[in-house]
């Protein structure tokens, strides 16, 4: 297996995924939008709320907010040595104090630990109309988009195939498939079609330039053919910014090497150690 990023920015990656499988890289894009964990808002007081949500809408809102995470330095509820009770190492606290007129922003949030601040510091929360206010703490735990969706580190996360753009030389280079092609990769030149050099990447799969070519009367075959590699993926990323792009993705790959190791070690144990005798001889 092999994966060359081609695109890396603060909230987007694009990468190949090479040499692997189509079941391989449907369990990384689930393991990295249900297992990699985050930061998120479980549990608010609220001391004061005069504002035209209800407590239960606020709350929810608070929840979506990505907080930025360092995952060295807080762990699970279930794994901390406070028993989920709620220490510095598996919750960080936020102090809400707000008054109208004016609008409730995420970086109205004042974070007990500066690293662990809102993501995003423009999301809008509730109007606040004048003497109205808003009285509250919040605490944010550690877990993972299998629990609830307001932990999942990426808005957007998918894959396709790699895409094969073949063109025989019964191609008359008409011109039909250039104009169809809706992401632009093919052009006329040398008198036939090609594919613009760097650009197959980008083609959707939707074999427009297919039909094109039939409905020149071409024959029974098309003379542009679009296949796709089993083994090569086309991934790409966005983090809602609680997490970078490039930890999201090891984060990913983590999970599942640590998966197939404990399926290994329950085989190897069901089977005796024969499987591993086997293996050394």
């Amino acid at each position: 297996m092999e994966i060359i990023i081609s695109r890396l920015e603060d909230g987007i990656t694009r990468f190949k995924l090479a040499d692997s499988n189509p079941a391989f890289a449907n369990a990384l894009r689930r393991a990295m939008i249900g297992e990699v964990p985050s930061l998120a808002i479980e549990d608010v007081r609220i001391y004061d709320n005069t504002s035209a949500l209800f407590d239960e809408i606020l709350s929810h809102r608070l929840g979506l907010i990505p907080i930025v995470t360092d995952l060295t330095c807080y762990v699970r509820p279930e794994e901390c040595s406070c028993g989920g009770e709620g220490c510095a190492s598996c919750t960080a606290v936020f102090t809400m104090s707000v008054e109208g007129p004016g609008m409730v922003y995420s970086r109205d949030l004042i974070p007990q630990d500066p690293s662990a601040r809102p993501a995003l510091e423009d999301v809008p929360l509730v109007k606040l109309t004048k003497d109205q206010k808003v009285v509250l703490e919040a605490r944010a735990v550690l877990s993972t988009g299998r629990k609830h969706s307001k932990w999942q580190p990426t808005t957007a996360c998918g894959f396709k195939n790699y895409p094969i753009v073949e063109i025989s030389d019964r191609c008359d280079a008409c011109g039909q498939c250039v104009e169809e092609c809706p992401r632009g990769i093919l052009e006329v030149q040398g008198g036939r079609v090609t594919v613009i050099e760097g650009r197959v990447e980008e083609c959707s799969l939707c074999r427009l330039c297919e039909r094109a070519c039939m409905n020149t009367g071409i024959g029974e075959e098309p003379a542009i053919r679009v296949t796709q590699d089993e083994s090569r993926f086309i991934f790409v990323v966005e983090g809602d910014g609680s997490l970078p792009v490039v930890e999201i993705v090891e984060q990913g790959l983590k999970f599942f090497k640590n998966r197939s190791d404990e399926l290994s070690e329950q085989i190897s144990e069901l089977s005796g150690g024969t499987r591993d005798e086997k293996s050394e001889e």
